[in-house]
């Protein structure tokens, strides 16, 4: 199946979205609903549709479009899963035109590692000199330690 993707906003299905990230992702599980509005707000959204328009798969990238951008947020709802829609999306994020200045592209992820490695990324050699910053418990009780 071909899927279309896209950043206009607008046609992002927020109700399944915010489903989705709230009531089964490990990740931010719990998450407030205005939390989560805030968060696709100030971010750059890409949204794989049907050839109805029936949203399919997510992802965001949180970026200044200069230098840096942290993909977040990457989903694929379960009808649509193992028809290559995620290999979509990810190469619509690789190959943007608003994000070809940007130096790094980062993400944490617990079990797609081959799929990202399709599209250049890699383990982080550095990760000694990368720090965080943990806030446990922000919104909830998540199943999933921050």
């Amino acid at each position: 199946m071909t899927y279309h993707i896209s950043t206009d906003k607008t046609r992002l299905d927020l109700d399944a979205i915010y489903r989705f990230l709230s009531e089964i992702a490990y990740w931010s599980h719990g998450i407030p609903r205005e939390l989560f509005l805030t968060s696709v707000e100030n971010s750059r959204c890409y949204g794989a549709y049907t050839a109805d328009g029936t949203q399919a798969a997510f992802a965001r990238v949180i970026t200044d479009y200069a230098t840096f951008g942290y993909i977040a947020d990457v989903f694929v709802l379960p009808d649509h899963r193992g028809r290559g829609v995620s290999k979509q999306l990810v190469a619509a994020i690789t190959e943007d035109p608003e994000l070809k200045e940007v130096r790094r592209l980062s993400l944490i992820t617990d079990h797609a590692h081959e799929l990202y490695r399709q599209f250049g990324f890699d383990e982080i050699a550095d990760a000694p000199r990368r720090m965080d910053l943990k806030r446990a418990g922000t919104y909830g009780k998540a199943p999933y330690p921050c």
